[in-house]
């Protein structure tokens, strides 16, 4: 009989990929996490695509790339997404997503980000409240 094999958990990877970083792009990786629980205790988060960890409620809110020179967010919906501080400043020519690159040295408004996050949040949500038309059951024209 095969012994289960461990799985680490989505946490515990994010934590394994913030530790091998151990430049600044894992301190700015650990800090966009960070702000991404501030501005919504109710995220979740994912492994995905080979190792990109991903921030969702109700849907993908964003993820949080690592590149050499930078680390991206990218916004699942983040062109139907208000942006008055003008943070996004990557991705910008899709009809979907929108991203903010973080390079060396870059400080990022915290509230701004924030809003973002609560927008993408509540655009997730956005419908999914909306109950569905239901047929009635086991009746028939006659």
């Amino acid at each position: 009989m095969k012994k289960p094999v461990a799985v680490e958990s989505t946490s515990a990877l994010i934590d394994k990929r913030i530790e091998e970083l151990g430049d600044w792009r894992g301190k700015t990786l650990a800090k966009v996490r960070e702000i991404m629980h501030e501005a919504d205790p109710e995220i979740v988060e994912e492994w995905k695509w080979r190792g990109v960890p991903v921030w969702s409620h109700g849907g993908i809110v964003c993820t949080g790339e690592t590149y050499k020179n930078h680390v991206k967010m990218t916004f699942a919906k983040g062109a139907a997404i208000e942006d008055p501080s003008g943070l996004f400043n990557g991705t910008l020519g899709g009809n979907t997503w929108r991203a903010i690159d973080i390079h060396e040295g870059d400080q990022v408004d915290e509230a701004a980000l924030k809003d973002l996050i609560r927008a993408a949040v509540a655009l997730n949500l956005k419908g999914k409240s909306k109950p569905k038309l239901r047929r009635a059951a086991g009746k028939r024209a006659g």
